[in-house]
């Protein structure tokens, strides 16, 4: 599996409300701006499976989307044809030095979001949200990631309602859909 797309090259895949490809795809980087059409994207929150710590990630400063906020484990957007799975593993493999996840399975499947704009760029994903476990530790790439962390989950949704701290919109919209399921209602 190719573990990197050349930004340059990356396409979003554009889709219908409901989730389904229209057939358009669009340069990853020019197609989110103040107008961003709803495109296919995904999250995924990896927990680590001795203790059920989940990791979260700060993006790399440099990124020119979302630079420096907080959030969730991994995310990123299957490139056209490819399934979510596989769009999720090889994101995890190239952000975050993990290339095996187990028991990777969706928990939120029809999940959409909208941001208000962020410096200009506006979010317009569906976008399903994926669980998965990890034994090994991350070797993020400095390129995607500027830091890391595992937290439990009360230290989790503490970050989330800090209002000082700089913590994607869509972890926090996440959040209120994702702590009454499994497995994060046991955590």
């Amino acid at each position: 599996m190719d573990t990197a797309i050349e930004p340059e090259t990356e396409q979003v895949v554009f889709v219908t409300e409901d989730g389904v490809p229209t057939g358009e795809t669009g340069p990853k980087l020019a197609s989110h701006h103040e107008h961003t059409r709803l495109h296919l994207a995904f999250s995924c929150y990896v927990l680590r499976r001795s203790d059920n710590a989940l990791l979260i990630t700060q993006r790399a400063l440099h990124k020119k989307v979302w630079p420096g906020v907080w959030t969730n484990s991994v995310c990123g957007h299957p490139a056209p044809g490819e399934a979510l799975e596989d769009a999720v593993r090889r994101r995890a493999d190239y952000e975050l030095g993990l290339p095996s996840l187990s028991d990777l399975h969706c928990v939120l499947p029809n999940y959409r979001y909208r941001t208000p704009p962020f410096q200009g760029i506006v979010e317009n994903e569906f976008c399903p949200v994926f669980a998965a476990w990890t034994d090994a530790e991350p070797a993020p790439n400095p390129e995607e990631v500027g830091d890391w962390r595992w937290v439990t989950w009360i230290d989790y949704r503490e970050l989330l309602n800090d209002v000082t701290a700089n913590v994607s919109y869509w972890a926090k919209d996440q959040y209120s859909q994702l702590k009454g399921i499994e497995p994060f209602s046991g955590l």
